[in-house]
């Protein structure tokens, strides 16, 4: 592979367009490219959450969402282009289904936190569910494939899910919402 990107910066964004991977120039503030950046966010928080001391299958995981991810991005980046797939949404099924089998059931809200992992995958989970925001406004002005749109919906309830499994594993448990609590 050629060098991709021997120069960061080309000047060509200087008039607020950016150009899509179809070659395409569109504003920076065009709903394609804020669902972009809202991918690209999402990454970077799981990017953080990696810098964590995880379990091994977790670190796994998170790694391979990340590619998903760019992957993803790369879909939103070229109209037309396909690149997320079922298989994809049903990998993360299936790790929701491994993490979420030994948790006791919610019986209660919980908060976002316990320990710092714990945490993280809560905020990864609430830029996910944005980035899932942006993308259906997305498809409601533009072509969208549905895989996308699945993929980050299924990666929310994942985080979800690893927010609490990352609270046992840091011999936490959840952090319950207590009902009036300050009232």
């Amino acid at each position: 592979m050629g060098h991709r990107l021997s120069k960061i910066y080309t000047r060509t964004g200087d008039a607020g367009t950016t150009g899509l991977g179809d070659g395409k120039r569109v504003s920076k503030n065009s709903l394609r490219i804020h669902s972009l950046g809202e991918v690209d966010e999402l990454n970077a928080v799981i990017g953080v959450l990696l810098t964590e001391t995880l379990p091994e299958e977790v670190r796994a995981l998170l790694t391979d969402v990340q590619n998903d991810l760019f992957d993803l991005g790369g879909e939103v980046c070229i109209p037309g282009m396909s690149m997320i797939s079922a298989n994809q949404v049903e990998r993360l099924e299936r790790a929701l289904d491994h993490f979420n089998e030994p948790l006791p059931p919610l019986k209660d809200f919980i908060l976002p936190g316990g320990t710092r992992a714990a945490a993280l995958a809560h905020l990864a989970r609430t830029v996910c569910r944005r980035a899932e925001r942006t993308l259906v406004g997305l498809a409601l002005e533009e072509a969208v494939n549905d895989a996308p749109r699945q993929y980050l919906n299924r990666l929310s309830d994942l985080l979800f899910v690893l927010g609490r499994a990352l609270n046992r594993a840091g011999g936490r448990g959840d952090v319950l919402w207590q009902k009036g609590k300050n009232a």
